[in-house]
C-alpha cells in the first residue's frame, strides 16, 4: 500500500492521537459532575 492511497482512505475524522485516556478520565469526571448536581437539586 502505498503513502498515497493510504491518504487516499482517511475520511478526515480526528487523528488518533495519544490523548485517549485524558478523554476518558474527563469524561467521567463531567459524569461525576452532572451526577452531583443532579443529586443536589434533587432532581431525580
Amino acid at each position: 500500500m502505498t503513502a498515497a492511497s493510504v491518504a487516499a482512505t482517511r475520511t478526515g475524522g480526528p487523528p488518533e492521537d495519544e490523548h485517549n485516556l485524558i478523554e476518558h478520565i474527563s469524561g467521567w469526571a463531567l459524569v461525576v459532575v452532572v451526577a452531583m448536581l443532579i443529586t443536589q437539586l434533587g432532581l431525580l
